[in-house]
């Protein structure tokens, strides 16, 4: 391939909304263009990356014994229904309806399409277990779309489903699959990706883990333990407190006037107070009623709306307050509210410390002194805070959790029978009929590209690892307009084609500035030069990006080097 013929313009200069080095260099190198918000069209260069990519996943997900497959797009919403996710999901899920006035749906995920298409063929127990797979087009309508590749509207996915009569079955099938998911991150030269225990979400199932990059720009936080291998998604992270039990004396309860105190920032500025020594309330509503949810939590603590989510099995949203129903913002506390009109929950970041301030559900007035065991009967403290680096080890029990950011670029999920019984698909062994259990494991390609620049890079361009490179060197012809340089170019371009490299070669006409820049946003690790000097000396020049390391090789010896260099 010429650079010539390639559709798309590469830039100097970074795009006004770019917040990540991987956006940036996507843009400037003219592998994607944005069409509108999430959304991005793939130039040629970026198409041949996911091609090298998905070439990877199709041999591991082939040695797994995976089948692949391929499942529509657009479905039914009755499909949908049946699993219950057309009334659970959010806006996330487009819904439409086609010329018939069918509700029908843009998949963001296949679980039912899967579960469909294998129904019938499942009802033999002497097919279990078996795995499918695809690599497919999805949709969900992102709220916040950001980062270029990493969070958007429309994207590439491969996903896969295995299907076992038994649990231990399932099991051993799982962990085989996180050891091949290591093995595909390695290939394709991410290094920094870690397994970490997360929530299921809307998948269902209860065990379930992340493969997540790490890296600043990462939305995810993950609490890691310098002390032993305890790794996990802050969202499913138990909280364990150091027992801070204080000989403090306990002070009396005491009404304060604090006008426009209604933030934990205006009480400590105020009062001199740690947040710690505050107890904050965060309001939620179930989205199934209008019956306010309190959650008191240390003012140090942020509440982690999965595990809130997951106690109540009810997805909640932030409150809008009603004032009507005595409740002020800024001003709510734990003494004298009515426990028959509001759900009440005390975190157990408040167990141990006494003499907090509080609100005192009235305009402009705090409590202090709060002493939570003296002053509120029958608490029952439950574990929905964010873990933070001052929680302890929930494996190790030592005061040595770190956050780090990470993206996440895999996730492996127990699914369990949820599909399987909802949508009738049942198999039989004897007289005893039962619904087979599930597997779900996922990759996001645009997501792993974006990923992969983020690490391999330097100031001028990615430099993509030969696995999943867009070709596999680029030639680069200075001074075309010289015939003898010209026509050594050509040979050598025609002869490492017979060789089976797949080459871009760059013949045009302009400065040796402007073809290096374009090679650099190009990304390519070996850049073979030649020039009327190189022509000279019958030699090239090859440059290895990576290493910024510049070889002269002469003619004749340049298919061995190349095979060095590319480990062949």
């Amino acid at each position: 391939m010429k650079v010539s013929k390639i559709i798309g313009e590469r830039f100097r200069e970074n795009p006004s909304d770019s917040n990540t080095i991987s956006y940036s260099l996507l843009i400037r190198g003219g592998y994607i263009k944005q069409m509108s918000s999430g959304i991005f069209s793939n130039y040629y260069p970026l198409v041949r990356i996911t091609q090298r990519i998905e070439t990877i996943l199709r041999k591991y997900m082939d040695k797994l014994d995976g089948q692949e497959v391929k499942l529509p797009v657009v479905m039914p919403a009755d499909l949908w229904k049946k699993s219950e996710r057309y009334y659970s999901i959010g806006e996330e899920l487009v819904r439409f309806k086609d010329r018939n006035n069918t509700d029908m749906v843009l998949g963001m995920t296949h679980e039912e399409a899967a579960v469909h298409l294998v129904k019938d063929f499942g009802k033999n127990p002497n097919v279990y277990p078996f795995m499918i797979y695809q690599i497919q087009t999805k949709f969900r309508d992102e709220a916040r779309p950001r980062a270029g590749l990493i969070r958007v509207k429309e994207f590439c996915m491969k996903d896969a489903y295995s299907f076992h009569l038994t649990e231990e079955n399932l099991n051993e099938y799982y962990y085989k699959c996180l050891d091949v998911y290591n093995q595909i991150f390695d290939e394709v030269g991410l290094s920094d990706v870690i397994c970490v225990e997360s929530d299921s979400g809307m998948m269902g199932g209860k065990v379930s883990h992340e493969f997540m990059y790490l890296t600043d720009i990462g939305e995810d936080t993950i609490a890691i333990c310098s002390e032993c291998d305890y790794k996990s998604n802050v969202e499913t992270a138990p909280c364990n407190y150091v027992k801070n039990i204080s000989s403090e004396k306990q002070e009396k309860l005491v009404k304060i006037s604090t006008p426009n105190l209604r933030s934990i920032d205006d009480l400590h500025n105020v009062l001199g107070c740690s947040e710690r020594k505050i107890c904050k309330a965060v309001v939620y509503s179930r989205t199934s009623s209008n019956k306010y949810i309190i959650i008191f939590i240390r003012g140090d603590m942020t509440v982690n709306e999965t595990k809130l989510r997951n106690l109540l099995k009810e997805d909640i949203v932030p409150a809008n307050l009603d004032y009507s129903n005595g409740l002020t913002a800024g001003f709510i506390g734990p003494v004298g509210l009515d426990t028959d009109k509001f759900e009440i929950y005390y975190d157990k970041s408040l167990e141990y410390e006494q003499n907090l301030v509080c609100g005192a559900n009235s305009i402009d007035e705090h409590y202090i002194g709060f002493n939570i065991n003296r002053d509120v009967n029958e608490v029952n403290f439950i574990d929905v805070a964010k873990i933070n680096e001052d929680c302890l080890c929930p494996k190790c029990n030592k005061n040595s959790i770190e956050l780090k950011n990470g993206i996440e670029v895999g996730n492996i999920f127990q699914l369990g029978n949820k599909y399987t019984e909802k949508m009738d698909m049942t198999t039989t062994i004897g007289q005893k009929s039962f619904n087979p259990i599930m597997g779900c494991y996922g990759i996001g390609v645009g997501r792993l590209v974006a990923s992969i620049c983020e690490e391999h890079h330097d100031e001028h361009g990615p430099i993509w690892p030969l696995s999943i490179s867009p070709w596999d060197l680029q030639l680069c012809c200075l001074r075309s307009d010289i015939n003898e340089v010209k026509e050594f170019a050509d040979n050598l371009y025609s002869e490492l084609q017979s060789y089976d490299y797949d080459i871009l070669y760059d013949d045009r006409e302009i400065r040796a500035g402007q073809m290096f820049s374009d090679a650099d946003l190009l990304g390519m690790k070996i850049r073979i030069i030649v020039s009327p000097k190189t022509v000279e000396q019958n030699s090239v020049e090859i440059l290895i990006r990576e290493e910024n390391t510049k070889l002269i090789v002469n003619r004749n010896n340049i298919l061995e080097t190349l095979k060095e260099l590319t480990n062949e």
